[in-house]
């Protein structure tokens, strides 16, 4: 009896040091920084509130889908490395298209950077909130919420199931389109509609094809609300949208900037809305 309860005595203090090692391993950052929109939105989905030193410049903007929940901390002035080290961060978190003299000064500092390189995919996406919560030591919370995206994927996936796509391409004042390998590709995946400038061999974001486009059978011009202005005056700066049928029949669909451009997980939000408008018909009961 004796040997039993000192078995058992071995085994609880044998789980409790394990226990304490990784409470101690864990030693999630307590000063967190911010320096885009994609990395604000990971950062306030799974950091505790004490962690968040300071979020990015945008964070208030119309731009940022979190912004009333934003305004609950500091922001950035700018994008520089010493508004940044200012906060004095132990983590900071940055972007592939963060100004790279701001990411020189910042790894000469030696704080601890996390960059999020790729972003054209959920799974990108997944790969960032795993690789972020385990930083902050909430790696659960990154496990429940891509599940829960998967489980919204899949939903959207059934409900759009045999529908006819809706061909469509993005449409804005700048003189480029979204091809293949591009968020805007992947929004059409999960909408129900055909990216037509992909199904036209445009990879990437390229120039626009002026003359091939004016050939292009689209149903949908998709673009991005801008504050003060409206998509079919933007447009009519920009040959060769205005010379479309879609252009001039009025098929145009303005998407809350912040959701449209969005590269975090939020991305899922503009797959449903998308879907809705394109398909009304398959959400009549939801």
């Amino acid at each position: 009896m004796r040997n039993k309860h000192k078995a058992t005595m071995v085994f609880l203090y044998t789980c409790f040091f394990a226990l304490i090692s990784c409470v101690l391993m864990a030693s999630p950052y307590k000063r967190v920084v911010s320096h885009g929109i994609a990395t604000d939105d990971i950062l306030l989905a799974l950091a505790n509130p004490g962690q968040i030193a300071s979020l990015s410049h945008l964070a208030h903007s119309a731009y940022a889908y979190n912004a009333a929940l934003a305004k609950r901390y500091p922001m950035l002035k700018n994008s520089s490395a010493e508004n940044i080290l200012s906060f004095n961060p132990d983590l900071v978190l940055l972007t592939s298209f963060s100004s790279p003299e701001s990411v020189a000064i910042l790894k000469r500092s030696g704080v601890k950077l996390y960059i999020v390189e790729k972003y054209e995919s959920l799974e990108d996406v997944y790969t960032t909130l795993l690789e972020v919560g385990d930083l902050l030591g909430q790696r659960q919370k990154a496990e429940i919420l891509i599940a829960s995206c998967r489980s919204r994927v899949n939903s959207l996936a059934k409900a759009l199931e045999g529908v006819k796509p809706v061909r469509v391409i993005l449409a804005a004042e700048y003189s480029f389109i979204s091809g293949t390998n591009t968020t805007f590709q992947e929004l059409c995946d999960h909408a129900g509609a055909i990216n037509v400038a992909a199904e036209a061999g445009i990879s990437g974001i390229a120039p626009i094809p002026s003359e091939k486009m004016l050939s292009w059978k689209i149903d949908y011009l998709i673009g991005w609300q801008e504050p003060g202005s409206k998509m079919t005056e933007r447009l009519k700066a920009v040959a060769p949208f205005r010379f479309l049928d879609a252009y001039k029949q009025g098929k145009l669909i303005e998407m809350p900037g912040a959701l449209f451009m969005t590269t975090s997980h939020h991305r899922v939000t503009a797959f449903e809305m998308l879907a809705r408008i394109l398909h009304p018909e398959r959400f009549q009961d939801k």
